[in-house]
């Protein structure tokens, strides 16, 4: 006979795009209908969520939708129970180191979207305080568990590229500015007095990225801007937008083994996408390239590298996308939020740390910093260490 335990967890900030799509609907549902995560030891690991919001009628809807037992609005009041085991915040970003310090002090496990502060002395004190109250938290890494990335993980741990040279990554799409069609994402992204903003938002992303596929970043480059500047919020009302919302940024990269490597990333919500995926990495080496997305990777050995020549008088005949090979899986890949999400309950269970936790958020939310003062200033800047 199969031995279940439960964990419940305050769900707070399920109302928001994020929280509701990728962490309710798309990993801790999934996870409840499958009887919950198994364990080493054989026994499951079931989850209970209790949703958390400011918008009673929203949640109160969301709960009887999902068939969820519990929800509340008292954020405090479900950080105090003694009945929740894990708090988990996506709400807005102002809000969220005061949320986490709560949960710690209260003793409990927290799990969270990034970035996890507005500042870095912030988030270094949530690392901190984790290494204080010795609970375990994990911090949202969604991309590295996303196909595409895995592969190209993979290639790197198998040595495909040789020595890797670049990075190259392409991220963003036309975010409608409200006037006309709704805009896909919270008037709050455009608000720097709200936390918003591109470069605060993504390069938290990028950072874990390059840590996990290439190494350590030591410098950055940056250029922010508002290319649109006047947009119209959830109620119709024009708006001016105080935080940027496209951010190019050169970072200079440390392999494990010593080698540089240039990374380019461009971030933007005024772009209209003509490429495969809104995201795509593009790894260059000297006995191979690959390039991957969100599910998609491809490669194409040294070996195999036909030789291009330039010439701009004759139309180009070349199928360039053909002559590269697609990396198969070879195992089933899940939703890269349910993933890790499986992956921090595991942990949260055996009563140990979480390999993507507040340290390294702090290293994200250093590199955003970083990459503002960057643009700012107008030059390269390097990347100091965290020591707590």
């Amino acid at each position: 006979m199969t031995t279940y335990r439960t964990l419940r967890i305050a769900m707070n900030g399920v109302t928001g795009r994020m929280g509701y799509r990728q962490h309710l609907l798309r990993s801790i549902l999934p996870i409840r209908a499958q009887g919950g995560v198994e364990l080493p030891d054989g026994t499951r690991l079931q989850v209970a969520p209790v949703l958390v919001g400011r918008n009673e009628s929203k949640i109160r809807e969301l709960a009887a939708q999902h068939d969820v037992e519990h929800w509340t609005t008292d954020l405090d009041g479900a950080i105090a129970d003694p009945g929740i085991d894990v708090v988990f915040d996506a709400s807005m970003t102002a809000l969220r180191a005061k949320t986490l310090t709560k949960a710690m002090q209260a003793g409990k496990h927290v799990y969270t979207e990034k970035p996890t502060a507005e500042t870095l002395a912030e988030a270094v004190d949530l690392a901190r305080l984790r290494e204080e109250t010795g609970v375990t938290a994990g911090v949202v890494h969604d991309k590295l568990y996303l196909p595409g990335l895995v592969k190209l993980r993979r290639l790197v741990d198998e040595g495909f590229f040789g020595r890797i040279l670049s990075l190259r990554g392409e991220f963003g799409y036309w975010v409608f500015e409200g006037d006309h069609q709704a805009a896909q994402r919270p008037s709050w992204n455009y608000r720097a007095e709200d936390g918003g903003g591109m470069t605060t938002d993504m390069f938290c992303h990028w950072n874990y990225v390059l840590e996990g596929i290439l190494g350590t970043v030591r410098t950055v480059t940056a250029q922010t801007t508002t290319h649109i500047p006047a947009r119209w919020d959830e109620q119709g009302q024009e708006y001016t937008a105080t935080a940027d919302d496209a951010a190019y940024g050169i970072f200079g990269v440390e392999t494990p083994a010593g080698d540089p490597v240039v990374a380019q990333i461009n971030s933007s919500w005024a772009v209209r996408v003509y490429r495969d995926e809104l995201v795509e990495f593009q790894v260059d080496g000297t006995h191979g390239s690959a390039v991957a997305g969100l599910t998609k990777c491809v490669a194409q050995q040294r070996a195999h590298t036909p030789k291009p020549v330039w010439n701009p008088d004759l139309p180009v005949t070349e199928s360039f996308r053909d002559q590269w090979l697609d990396v198969p899986a070879n195992a089933d890949l899940d939703n890269g939020f349910k993933a890790q999400w499986e992956e921090f309950l595991r942990d949260v269970a055996a009563g140990r740390p979480h390999r993507y936790d507040l340290l390294s958020a702090a290293r994200g939310v250093q590199l955003a910093e970083l990459g503002l003062r960057s643009s700012a200033e107008g030059r390269r800047l390097d990347v100091p260490e965290i020591t707590l």
